[in-house]
C-alpha cells in the first residue's frame, strides 16, 4: 500500500475535492484520481463517492480513515526517530475566521507566519457565519464563542473579554448608566446573535435585554456605530482597544463586569490527527497573541 496514496486519501477526506487535494500534493486531477483508484483496488473496497460537485467518503472510507491516519503518523514518527525525512509544515492550510478578528489580528501576522513556514500556503476565508468545516474543506477555524460541537477539538489561542462602551459625545448628551438596569433607558447597539447582556452584580448575575434601533452582524461596524454616538454597545477588547486608547470610546459600568466565557479558539475536526501545518498555525498564533494579548497590554 503506497503511503502517498494514503496521504492523498486523508487530504481528500478534508477537502472533499480530488483536484484540490491533488493540487496541494503537486498532482494533476487525473493522476490524483488514478492514485485513489489504485488504493481502492488494493483494498478491494470503494472509499469515496464521486459526483460532479464534490466527493464524500463511503461507509468503508469513514471506517478506513482513522487507520490511514495512524499508519501515516507511525511512518512519520519512525522517520523522525532516525532523523530521516522532512517534517517542515507544507501544503495548503485552509482557515476560516470571523471577518473583523481576521482583518485586525490574523492578516497582520500572516507575513511573519509565511516567512517562518515558507513551504506553507494559506487560504483564509473571512466570514461572521459559522462555517461547516467538513463541507468547506477547512483545516482549522478561529472562533470566539464556546464550542458546542462534539465533533470538533478546540485549542485556546488566547483570552478575550467584553465590556460595555460608549462615545464621549453620547455620554455628554445622554449621560452614563450607573447600573445594568439603567441600560433599559439608553439606546443600545446590538450585535446580531447576542440578545442579552449578562453582568456580575453584588446580588448575583443580572441579565439585561438591551433596547435599541440598530442591530449589526459585524464587530467593527458595531464599534464604529458606537464611536459615532449611536448608542452603547457590548464590545470585545480586541475590537475596541485602539478606540479606548485614543479616547474615542470609554468603558462604562466598570463596577459590573460582563459575565462571559469567550476566548479566541482554534478548532479542527476531532476525527483528524493534528497535522503539522495545523500545529504550526496554532503554535505560531498562540505565541503571537500571548497569554495576555497585546490588545490588553
Amino acid at each position: 500500500m503506497n503511503n502517498e496514496h494514503l496521504r492523498l486519501f486523508v487530504r481528500i477526506s478534508v477537502t472533499h475535492n480530488i483536484s484540490m487535494a491533488g493540487n496541494e500534493m503537486g498532482l494533476s486531477a487525473p493522476v490524483a484520481s488514478m492514485h485513489i483508484n489504485k488504493l481502492e483496488e488494493a483494498l478491494g473496497v470503494k472509499l469515496i463517492h464521486r459526483t460532479t460537485r464534490k466527493v464524500s467518503l463511503t461507509e468503508e472510507g469513514r471506517e478506513f480513515l482513522p487507520h490511514a491516519e495512524t499508519v501515516l503518523n507511525a511512518v512519520d514518527s519512525a522517520k523522525a526517530s532516525v532523523g530521516a525525512g522532512s517534517f517542515i509544515p507544507q501544503g495548503t492550510i485552509r482557515v476560516a475566521a470571523p471577518s473583523s478578528f481576521a482583518r485586525m489580528h490574523i492578516v497582520p501576522a500572516l507575513n511573519g507566519f509565511v516567512k517562518q513556514y515558507p513551504e506553507l500556503k494559506i487560504d483564509l476565508r473571512q466570514s461572521d457565519s459559522i462555517v461547516d468545516m467538513v463541507e468547506g474543506g477547512f483545516d482549522i477555524a478561529i472562533r470566539n464563542a464556546s464550542l458546542n460541537d462534539s465533533t470538533l477539538v478546540a485549542r485556546k489561542l488566547t483570552r478575550d473579554h467584553r465590556i460595555v462602551c460608549a462615545s464621549p459625545d453620547y455620554i455628554k448628551e445622554y449621560g452614563e448608566p450607573s447600573t445594568p438596569q439603567d441600560l433599559l433607558n439608553h439606546q443600545c447597539i446590538n450585535f446580531i446573535g447576542i440578545d442579552s447582556w449578562l453582568f456580575n452584580t453584588p446580588d448575583g448575575l443580572k441579565k439585561i435585554k438591551p433596547k435599541g434601533a440598530i442591530r449589526i452582524d459585524n464587530g467593527e461596524s458595531t464599534r464604529d456605530a458606537c464611536m459615532n454616538g449611536a448608542g452603547l454597545t457590548l464590545c470585545s477588547i480586541w475590537c475596541a482597544y485602539k478606540a479606548l486608547k485614543t479616547g474615542e470610546l470609554v468603558q462604562v459600568l466598570k463596577e459590573y463586569p460582563v459575565e462571559s466565557d469567550t476566548a479566541i479558539w482554534a478548532v479542527y475536526p476531532s476525527s483528524r490527527l493534528l497535522a503539522p501545518k495545523v500545529r504550526a498555525f496554532i503554535d505560531y498564533f498562540k505565541a503571537y497573541y500571548g497569554d495576555i494579548p497585546y490588545w490588553e497590554a
